[in-house]
C-alpha cells in the first residue's frame, strides 16, 4: 500500500471536511482532486526525491501525498530553517525538485534515486552530532501506524468517525508526519496548526471537540504558564518530540484537571515503541512521568549499564550497525523498568555525567533547578575536571538570583555529588528543531569561557 492511499482512499465522502486550519476547511473531495492534480504536475521519475518547503496546512498535506502518488520520495524542509541548513538538506538528499509557496523548481545536479519502497526522509535530532537522514518505507510505516492503532481499534465501542486529529507541530518533523498519517489511517479529519499559540490551540480543541491530542513538552509549558484555564473536552495529551519531565507532567495535569498526560517513548528511526493506554492512565496515576509500557510486538531490555535496547517489528532503513545479534537496536538512552513493566527514561547515555565514579543524570538536576520560583528553564552538562573526570555545570534562564542561593537550593534536594559546581545565566537555551537542548553547544561555550 502506498501512503498516498491514506488520503486518496479516506472513508470520508467528497463533501465532508477533511483538512482544517484556524481559518479554512478543505473537503475530502477537494483534497483528493488536489493530490491528483499535483501528482500529474510533478516532473519526476520513480524513486526521485521532492523537497517540500511549505507551512503546515492543507496544501502541504496534499503535496506530500502527491509526491507518493507520483512514485517519489518526500523530503520535508522546514520553511523556518536558515538558508545554509536548507542547502545542507538538499545536498544530502539530492532531490529532483524543490516545492515552495512560489511553485516548483528543478534543482541542479543529478537527482538521487532512492531504493524502491522508500516513502520519505526525516532526520535524527542532532543533539549529539550532525543530524543524519533516516529513510522510512511505505510498508514499515504502515506497520508502525497499525502497531499503535491496533489496541485503540480493539477498544472502540462506536461506529462514529473518530474526532479530528490535531497537528500542533511542524510536518517537517517525523512527529508531524506521523500524527497526520495516524489521523488519516484512523479515518479522522486533520486540524493543522502552523505555529503553536495557547489561545488558538484552546479554540481549536473547543471547536472540533478534541478529546485526545499530542503536544511537545515546550507547548505544555506554554499552556501551563498561559491565561488559558480550560481545555474541555480534552481528556488525553500525549507527549512527543522531546523528553517530558515528571515535573512538567504534574504541573500540566494540576492546572488542567481531568486531562491525563500520557508520556511515550520512540525515535524517528523506529517510531513509538513504548506508550500508554487509556486504561493504564486511569489505573496508574502515580506513574505520571513514566514512558509507559512496550507496545504490542515490541521487545525491550535494559543491560547491566542501564542502556535501553529495543526490538521493534519494523524500523527505518540502514540501522544494521546499531543492531546486536538478536536484532535489538541500541537506542543510546538510559532507562529502568519497574516491577509493573513501566519504562522510565533516565536520559541520553551520552549526556550522563560521571563525577568521580558517581552517575549524575542531568534531567534529575534540571528538575530541581526548575523548582526554584525564579528559574524558567535549565540545562545541566558535564565539563572536564582534572581530579574527578567530569563535573556538572548548570545553565539557567530566569530572574537572576545569587549563585550561592541556587546551589543551596540544589543541596536541599540532591546528594552532594549531583550539585552543580558552577552556574551560568543565559537568555535562552540552544535547542534543536524538535525542542531538545543542544548540550554539546553549552559545554563548548563553557570550555571556551564565553557567557
Amino acid at each position: 500500500m502506498n501512503l498516498a492511499d491514506l488520503l486518496l482512499e479516506h472513508p470520508f465522502a467528497d463533501d465532508e471536511g477533511l483538512l482544517h486550519t484556524v481559518t479554512t476547511s478543505t473537503s475530502a473531495g477537494e483534497a483528493r482532486a488536489r493530490v491528483r492534480e499535483l501528482a500529474a504536475e510533478l516532473a519526476i521519475e520513480p524513486g526521485q526525491g521532492v523537497a517540500v518547503m511549505l507551512p503546515n496546512g492543507p496544501e502541504l498535506v496534499c503535496t506530500m501525498a502527491a509526491v507518493w502518488a507520483a512514485g517519489g520520495v518526500y523530503v520535508p524542509v522546514n520553511p523556518r530553517l536558515p538558508r545554509r541548513e536548507v542547502d545542507a538538506v538538499v545536498a544530502e538528499t539530492r532531490p529532483a525538485l524543490l516545492v515552495t509557496e512560489s511553485g516548483s523548481t528543478v534543482l541542479d545536479g543529478e537527482p538521487r534515486r532512492f531504493d524502491p519502497g522508500v516513502a520519505f526522509v526525516v532526520w535524527t535530532s542532532g543533539t549529539t552530532g550532525r543530524p543524519k537522514p533516516i529513510l522510512h518505507t511505505h510498508e514499515a510505516y504502515l506497520e508502525l501506524l497499525d502497531r499503535v492503532l491496533g489496541p485503540l481499534r480493539a477498544g472502540r465501542t462506536s461506529d462514529r468517525p473518530p474526532t479530528p486529529n490535531l497537528i500542533p507541530v511542524s510536518m517537517a518533523l517525523n512527529a508531524g508526519i506521523y500524527n497526520a498519517l495516524f489521523g488519516l489511517r484512523a479515518g479522522a479529519a486533520l486540524v493543522l496548526m502552523d505555529r503553536f499559540e495557547p489561545g488558538a490551540f484552546a479554540e481549536l480543541v473547543d471547536r472540533f471537540q478534541i478529546r485526545s491530542t499530542v503536544l511537545p513538552p515546550a507547548a505544555m509549558s506554554m499552556l501551563t504558564d498561559s491565561d488559558v484555564d480550560d481545555l474541555a473536552p480534552l481528556r488525553y495529551v500525549r507527549s512527543i518530540t522531546a523528553p517530558l519531565s515528571p515535573l512538567q507532567a504534574r504541573r500540566f495535569a494540576a492546572k488542567f484537571e481531568g486531562v491525563h498526560v500520557l508520556n511515550s517513548y520512540g525515535q524517528a528511526e523506529m517510531g513509538e515503541v513504548v506508550g500508554w493506554t487509556a486504561a493504564d492512565a486511569k489505573a496508574h496515576p502515580e506513574k505520571v512521568g513514566a514512558a509507559g509500557r512496550p507496545l504490542p510486538g515490541v521487545e525491550i531490555r535494559v543491560d547491566a549499564d542501564d542502556h535501553l535496547w529495543v526490538k521493534p517489528p519494523n524500523a527505518a532503513v540502514g540501522l544494521d550497525e546499531r543492531r546486536d545479534v538478536d536484532g535489538f537496536l541500541d537506542t543510546g538512552d538510559l532507562a529502568r523498568v519497574d516491577d509493573e513493566g513501566f519504562v522510565w527514561i533516565e536520559g541520553r547515555a551520552s549526556d550522563l555525567i560521571n563525577r568521580g565514579g558517581n552517575k549524575v543524570f542531568p534531567d534529575a538536576v534540571e528538575e530541581v533547578l526548575r523548582l526554584h520560583p525564579q528559574i524558567a528553564d535549565a540545562a545541566v552538562v558535564g565539563v572536564p575536571d582534572e581530579r574527578l573526570g567530569e563535573v556538572p555545570v548548570a545553565f539557567v534562564v530566569g530572574e537572576q538570583v545569587g549563585d550561592d542561593e541556587l546551589v543551596a537550593h540544589c543541596r536541599e534536594h540532591l546528594v552532594p555529588y549531583k550539585v552543580p559546581v558552577a552556574v551560568r545565566w543565559v537568555d535562552e537555551l540552544p535547542r534543536s528543531e524538535v525542542g531538545k537542548v543542544l548540550r554539546r553547544q553549552l559545554a563548548a561555550t563553557y570550555q571556551e569561557g564565553t557567557p
